[in-house]
């Protein structure tokens, strides 16, 4: 009989720690298949970064306000995708973010007084999902305004974690988890046969879950504010801002989303913190097979309609 094993393998990708777990019969058929993995999120990452001055991001954001970038179907789709999902969220989600002046902003020890209010409006000018300007037919994406910048911040480290899972179950891996920094879409059976257990990360002990979740064929992706934040005359400021006032959202500490792809995941946890509580239920309450649990500043729990805390 055969004998199955979860083996994992972490590694800094995407600026980001993600760790690839396979169920396997043995280690290195187990690496092999997570090799793949690795390579597709590598892929991905030339695409979207913008870190690097040749990816198709940066020619986007290079001829901003000037002309249209012709670029692969993929990252058109992905920018498609991200607008919908702006349209649903009413701005909410925006992948111009990038166009936020990063002085305003910068969350280390240098940081000791807020920006001014007008100032920081003025910083989110150019923050408009409407102005991304796709054609289709000729693969083609254009930002209307000079100084326009996109970036995949909200939505990547989930798109390549779906990436990553697409190409490891074509490879013949029938259970896993793929986890990009806390983004993590899981598919099969642990090797005894039960779902995965995946752990909700408590805002005040980031290593330490507060509830946990039996889960198959699902992904999870968390938005907290626990993570980057500076503290200005005794309150606590993160790095999730709002892109329509260019100030950081109070009043929740973590926002956990769970559903079937890992991108929606990702790209749904930041606008719903963004929306507040109630609003933020309100949209999840009416869109089918998607739940979250929201942590307020007072460390009362919230959910939707669809999910119960064991």
């Amino acid at each position: 009989m055969k004998i199955l094993k979860t083996y994992s393998q972490s590694l800094k990708l995407m600026g980001n720690r993600f760790e690839f777990s396979v169920v396997a019969e043995n280690e290195s058929l187990a690496l092999e298949k997570i090799a793949l993995g690795i390579e597709e999120v590598r892929r991905i990452e030339k695409l979207f970064t913008t870190y690097d001055q040749n990816s198709q991001t940066n020619l986007i954001n290079n001829q901003a306000g000037i002309k249209p970038v012709k670029v692969d179907e993929e990252v058109i789709n992905l920018i498609d995708r991200s607008i919908k999902i702006s349209t649903l969220t009413q701005g909410a989600f925006d992948i111009t973010y990038g166009s936020l002046d990063k002085r305003f902003w910068n969350f280390d020890k240098t940081m000791t007084s807020l920006p001014d209010p007008e100032e920081a409006k003025e910083a989110v000018k150019l923050i408009n999902f409407r102005n991304i300007v796709l054609d289709k037919k000729k693969h083609t994406v254009f930002l209307k305004e000079k100084g326009m910048r996109i970036g995949f911040g909200g939505i990547g480290k989930g798109y390549a974690a779906d990436r990553a899972k697409a190409v490891m179950q074509q490879a013949g891996v029938d259970s896993g988890i793929v986890n990009a920094a806390g983004d993590l879409t899981v598919w099969g059976n642990q090797p005894d046969g039960k779902p995965w257990t995946i752990g909700i990360a408590d805002p005040e002990k980031k290593d330490m879950p507060f509830a946990s979740i039996q889960l198959t064929n699902t992904s999870v992706a968390t938005s907290g504010n626990y993570e980057k934040f500076v503290v200005i005359k005794g309150i606590k400021y993160s790095h999730t801002i709002d892109p329509k006032t260019g100030y950081p959202v109070r009043g929740i500490k973590s926002t956990t989303v769970i559903c079937p792809s890992a991108e929606i995941a990702d790209a749904m946890a930041t606008p719903i913190t963004v929306m507040g509580i109630q609003a933020g239920l309100n949209l999840v309450n009416q869109i089918k097979n998607i739940a979250c649990i929201i942590i307020d500043d007072r460390d009362s729990i919230y959910t939707s309609n669809n999910i119960n805390l064991n």
